[in-house]
């Protein structure tokens, strides 16, 4: 006899949440504080974002990854995403950058520094304030691809779109 469908679904749950906890307390016990261990554990702002103005990446020194996406309307950041592949404090890190840059003009968000989001976060060990600075390179790097006109979204198609193609507002992007 199978289990039902619910059964499995209750037994995925108590797993999750076991481990979640397991996990809290493990991240604890190393030094991060309550918020940083929610930021962690929620992950609110990960992922992409499909429309985004800006994408960047950037590769840390202990070989964590970190893509964001911007959606920037009228120089404010709109929303905002980060791809991480990397560890706990890495993961806080952005997700602390992005509650700090959400809604703000590009000017204001250029101006975070890794201070604010220490602050944030409230505490994260030592060994992982890097982590805290490739968040904010990270973002600093978009920010200021975008203002130079650089992206790695092209698009595709512009000319045909545009009413005039010979002075389309995108076609000097392919820098």
């Amino acid at each position: 006899m199978y289990p039902s469908k619910n059964a499995e679904q209750d037994q995925t749950k108590i797993i999750f949440q076991s481990d979640s906890k397991d996990q809290r307390e493990m991240l604890l016990d190393c030094g991060y504080s309550e918020k940083a261990v929610q930021y962690y554990l929620e992950q609110p702002y990960m992922g992409s974002l499909s429309d985004a103005d800006q994408e960047s990446e950037m590769l840390g020194s202990c070989g964590d990854t970190m893509k964001i996406f911007l959606k920037i309307d009228h120089h404010q950041i709109t929303d905002i995403r980060y791809q991480v592949l990397g560890c706990p404090g890495a993961i806080s890190a952005a997700m602390a950058a992005v509650d700090l840059t959400k809604g703000k003009s590009l000017e204001e968000a250029r101006n975070l520094n890794d201070g604010d989001v220490f602050n944030q976060l409230v505490d994260i060990p030592a060994k992982k304030h890097h982590c805290i600075q490739l968040a904010v390179k990270t973002l600093h790097k978009a920010i200021d691809e975008y203002n130079n006109g650089y992206s790695d979204l092209k698009t595709v198609g512009c000319e045909s779109a545009c009413a005039a193609p010979e002075s389309c507002c995108k076609s000097d992007i392919s820098k």
